[in-house]
């Protein structure tokens, strides 16, 4: 019973954690076409900053702790599947890492990058979402 409550856990944070990492560059996109200093770009910091700091970071706390609980307690860390599923999760926390590093450069303002770029770094977790649902479900190996 403890392992089906865990994993409901992990896949209510998973689902959380990619709600955000799916949200933030589309707010990105929008951000970036904005003016320093203006009114939508003030509200997009705002919008930015909750979302990392309300459901981001803590979905992808419980999301780590559950499934490395389970990838040990059930599978003792064994399986070729598990190995290929962590790496897509370390890219996709990766991937959260940039976030908070582009999150930071709109929050001082700074402009590095065009809307286009934030529509292509969207994609990015689709992708790895993919290849992850893929390697648990149907363990290839």
């Amino acid at each position: 019973m403890s392992f089906l409550i865990v994993k409901s856990i992990h896949v209510l944070a998973i689902i959380s954690w990619m709600a955000g990492l799916l949200y933030l560059p589309r707010l990105f996109v929008y951000h970036a076409g904005t003016s320093p200093g203006s009114e939508a770009s003030e509200t997009f910091k705002i919008m930015e900053r909750r979302l990392m700091a309300a459901i981001m970071r803590p979905a992808s706390l419980v999301a780590w702790m559950t499934g490395l609980w389970m990838a040990w307690d059930t599978f003792g860390f064994r399986g070729g599947w598990l190995h290929a599923k962590l790496v897509l999760v370390i890219a996709l926390s990766v991937h959260h890492a940039f976030q908070e590093r582009w999150l930071k450069e709109f929050a001082q303002d700074q402009r590095r990058h065009q809307p286009r770029f934030f529509r292509i770094q969207n994609e990015v977790p689709t992708l790895l979402m993919i290849g992850i649902v893929l390697l648990v479900i149907v363990k290839p190996f």
